[in-house]
């Protein structure tokens, strides 16, 4: 029941920032859990594949999602992560968890200096105007690397993918939230699979893992719109930088 009572509560911060919170579920299972590192990365991915549907759907009935945006680059992404997972499996469990950890601190600081700029607290629209050749470079770039990410590190590569729909599509961070959801679903699809395939994904713990989060994520991603610009930055930011810090503290 405790697994579960953290998952809800931290479902609910995931739903609303559009995360999908495996590198914060992989620091909650290894830090107070004392799960093994690959089979948290494998549990991670299933769960934020399952969580990802709830909140994706909330999202998209808010109106926070580009399906464009969203559909292409996760089929790029979920190639990259496939072939992630492959990598991850020969990193010593030691390394890895450093890495995770490195990269979640990483995310959180690049996201505190992209969204400094006022222009990116208003909504620009300009993905919709962007010629065909251009987007698919930028979508197939940008699905390729987050998802190489996810796979190889067990994240969902959320900051990054927010940071690149800021910079290369222009999206508000209303709608960054809820294309990050859906590019996140194949990413976390594949990467899953990949897991699985090693042996490494936990049922009986995905299963209390996912009941909390699917939960908690429908319900917080109906904050999103309501809640001031500046609390919605403060979120992206402290998520990732937590799980960081809780993963190096392990």
């Amino acid at each position: 029941m405790s697994i579960f009572t953290v998952m809800f509560a931290m479902g609910t911060i995931l739903g609303f920032v559009g995360a999908g919170g495996s590198g914060f579920i992989i620091a909650i299972l290894i830090t107070f859990f004392h799960i093994p590192v690959h089979t948290a990365l494998a549990t991670a991915m299933a769960a934020m594949f399952l969580t990802m549907i709830s909140g994706t759907i909330s999202h998209y009935r808010e109106g926070n999602v580009d399906l464009r945006v969203g559909l292409t680059t996760g089929l790029f992404g979920a190639l990259g992560a496939y072939v992630g997972t492959g990598i991850a499996h020969l990193i010593p469990a030691s390394q890895l968890i450093w890495l995770t950890a490195s990269m979640l601190v990483l995310s959180s600081c690049l996201i505190w200096l992209r969204t400094r700029s006022a222009r990116f607290s208003k909504q620009i629209s300009v993905e919709n105007s962007t010629p065909v050749p251009l987007f698919l470079i930028k979508a197939v770039g940008i699905g390729i690397v987050t998802g190489l990410m996810s796979g190889t590190f067990g994240i969902g590569s959320t900051p990054f993918i927010q940071l690149a729909l800021l910079l290369f599509m222009g999206s508000s961070l209303q709608k960054v939230s809820g294309t990050t959801m859906m590019i996140i679903l194949p990413i976390a699809l594949f990467g899953a699979i990949g897991y699985n395939q090693a042996g490494y994904l936990d049922i009986p713990l995905l299963i209390k893992v996912v009941c909390g989060t699917m939960i908690g994520s429908y319900i917080g991603a109906k904050f999103t719109n309501i809640a001031p610009t500046f609390v919605l930055r403060f979120a992206m930011i402290t998520t990732p930088l937590l799980s960081g810090l809780l993963l190096l503290g392990s």
